[in-house]
């Protein structure tokens, strides 16, 4: 016994009318009076009568209907199931986390494979109002600690590195002190952009008792390593996994000594404050869990 049929004797038990059935059907009358027919062989029953003038449920057809939309009813459950095993997962994000975001998709493939993703790259504070409002499911970010209405969990630590020219001083050194850059042009993204990172090198800078004359604010990481890159004298500072995507050979990239580090983080809506967001942790730590 075929579904289809099924679906087909509701619609006509709907109408009574073989005619305004198949139109509902979108299909021609004859495959819907085939249909019936089969059914009724099926069941050894007669479902319906038909006259030239009207089209009536027999006494077996009526209970054979309420059985029917039943069926229908479960067949339906059972599909509205099976989609909800393919779930879109929308995940804000920002420039440098490709290999995190790369690792942390096919860690979480390996326990759900059926998973669709959607990645919205935002400004810190936009994919933080997203979440809040439902539009994404979760966000990485970096140094965030708390957030009104979110759920901050700490996920993993970044090495800050300094990034010059190829042709500044500090060039071909291993590692690099603040106070060997006092004297260039710091440039950082506007705090309205990324303020964890303006802030955590204003910290850093801070306890060295340092202040950098300050550049113009960076834009994109793609202009940023072109600018630094042409200037000599200027510097910038940029998380570990940014890093690790610079393909520009004008620019070196130096460990700060003693270390910063940034801390970067899974956020959520607190309300989806769950087991799921706990997978997404370990999903996105690093594979040492520093």
């Amino acid at each position: 016994m075929e579904l289809r049929a099924l679906r087909y004797f509701v619609t006509v038990a709907d109408e009574l009318h073989f005619g305004r059935a198949a139109e509902r059907l979108h299909i021609a009358q004859p495959a819907v009076s085939q249909q019936i027919a089969r059914l009724e062989r099926e069941l050894g029953v007669r479902l319906l009568d038909r006259s030239p003038r009207r089209v009536r449920l027999t006494a077996a057809g009526y209970r054979v209907l309420d059985a029917a939309r039943r069926t229908l009813a479960a067949a339906d459950q059972v599909r509205a199931a099976a989609e909800q095993v393919m779930t879109t997962v929308r995940i804000g994000t920002a420039a440098g986390l490709t290999a995190r975001l790369e690792r942390g998709i096919d860690s979480l493939r390996e326990r759900a494979p059926e998973f669709d993703v959607v990645l919205v790259d935002l400004p810190v504070d936009a994919r933080l109002n997203a979440l809040r409002q439902g539009e994404l499911d979760l966000a990485l970010v970096r140094g965030v600690r708390s957030a009104p209405g979110l759920t901050v969990l700490p996920t993993w630590t970044e090495r800050l590195f300094a990034v010059v020219s190829q042709h500044h001083p500090a060039a071909d050194r291993g590692a690099v002190a603040l106070t060997e850059l006092a004297d260039d042009t710091l440039r950082l993204p506007a705090r309205k952009h990324d303020p964890p990172l303006h802030d955590a090198v204003g910290l850093a800078l801070h306890d060295t008792g340092l202040c950098p004359r300050a550049g113009r604010p960076t834009g994109t990481l793609q202009d940023t390593i072109v600018e630094v890159g042409s200037d000599p004298r200027s510097w910038t500072v940029l998380g570990a996994d940014q890093v690790a995507e610079i393909r520009s050979t004008r620019v070196r990239c130096i460990p700060l000594k003693p270390g910063v580090t940034i801390a970067g983080s899974v956020v959520v809506a607190t309300d989806n404050a769950n087991s799921a967001a706990e997978c997404a942790v370990a999903a996105f730590r690093d594979d040492d869990t520093s």
